[in-house]
């Protein structure tokens, strides 16, 4: 047994090179999303009952002058607010007690709460997903800048859809799909979620512009941490001669727009992965789990603590975006329902939404299930 050890405890044994990194990137984004819905819970007046990071038995924790109790659990795959008034840690409707409070109780109590209130404390988890991201990337973007290439075509690989629709060498992307492209990175952003998708570039070339349509296609790469990925490509590359590397440096106000771009842009992205996924459109593989995360964060880890914050930054959105599909228990299933008691001037009736919880729970436990499948024998 203690031959294992140093291995074990090493920075690159499993404990310090995976283990620790996994639980620092999945604490961060948790407690950030639950910090969303006790800060705004608490601004609207409603009480707290327990602020949790994990599940199950509690390791240590402390109450607070206002009687909420802070804790540690031993289940680190994610975390809860406990309102007054709710039973569980979904807020289910059914977990409600209203009739058992006091007056006193009654006044703070979660689903005693208008509409707004009660939808502004659900949405701030997420919200606070996309701020932290949004936060992560205006320090990089401030402290590290930006390397951009100008969108100049130095080769087409022969037989490419690049070469089919007749785009060469020389050529300078205008705009993909309607959208205008300033950099190279703007053109893989704009394709590389669109495999198979007939896309409409304007190509600028001997000072006119050419319409052209191409169908990027699968092509399997490593990432940045060593991961396969597939990716859409047209087969066109760049180089220093046509691309001209260059450095953006931004001021704090600068970084932060360009950071409130770039989190809309992977929140895009999500969306459409998701949408293809559902159609069979996308690679199973590409949807990990714990483990994958808990991989890549060993991964992040090794190369440096800006890598490790990056993931923070991912799969913060990743997250917040997940819990804003209209899904219950999730974020989003709590939201739509607000939606309709807002339209119809009533609350949702408790058989509807006892029907309508018990189908999101099975489908979020099978998407569960899936991942981690995905993560220990599909991939």
């Amino acid at each position: 047994m203690n031959e294992y050890l140093p291995a074990f405890l090493s920075t690159n044994g499993l404990l310090f090179g995976t283990i620790v990194p996994f639980l620092f990137v999945l604490t961060i984004v948790v407690f950030v999303h639950e910090m969303g819905h006790y800060l705004v819970g608490r601004w609207c007046g409603i009480g707290v009952r327990a602020f949790s990071i994990g599940f199950g038995p509690e390791l240590f924790g402390f109450n607070d002058r206002r009687g909420t109790r802070w804790k540690l659990c031993a289940i680190p795959l994610g975390g809860y607010v406990k309102f007054v008034g709710d039973m569980n840690v979904t807020s289910s409707p059914e977990g409600a007690e209203v009739d058992n409070l006091s007056e006193a109780e009654r006044k703070i109590a979660f689903h005693t709460q208008p509409v707004w209130k009660r939808a502004a404390t659900v949405f701030a988890g997420p919200l606070f997903n996309f701020l932290l991201t949004i936060a992560v990337f205006t320090v990089l973007f401030t402290a590290y800048g930006r390397y951009v290439m100008e969108p100049t075509v130095a080769e087409v690989r022969v037989g490419s859809p690049a070469a089919v629709a007749g785009i060469m060498p020389g050529d300078r992307f205008v705009s993909v799909d309607g959208t205008p492209v300033e950099t190279f990175s703007d053109v893989q952003r704009l394709v590389s979620g669109r495999g198979g998708d007939p896309i409409k570039f304007v190509m600028r070339r001997d000072g006119k512009e050419v319409d052209v349509t191409a169908a990027p296609e699968l092509m399997e790469q490593k990432d940045a941490l060593g991961n396969s990925v597939k990716v859409a490509v047209i087969g066109v590359v760049n180089n220093e001669e046509m691309g001209q590397p260059r450095l953006i440096s931004y001021s704090v106000g600068g970084a932060f727009v360009q950071a409130t771009s770039e989190t809309w842009h992977v929140i895009e992205r999500t969306g459409q992965f998701l949408k293809r996924f559902v159609v069979g459109r996308e690679d199973k593989c590409q949807l990990g789990g714990p483990v994958k995360i808990a991989d890549m964060a060993g991964k992040a880890a090794k190369l440096g603590f800006e890598w490790l914050i990056q993931l923070v930054a991912l799969l913060s959105v990743g997250i917040g975006f997940l819990n804003l599909l209209p899904i219950p228990p999730l974020d989003g299933g709590h939201l739509a329902f607000y939606a309709v008691e807002a339209v119809i001037r009533r609350p949702v009736s408790e058989r509807a939404m006892e029907a309508v919880y018990r189908v999101g729970m099975i489908l979020v436990l099978a998407f569960m299930g899936f991942v981690f499948w995905n993560d220990l024998f599909g991939c």
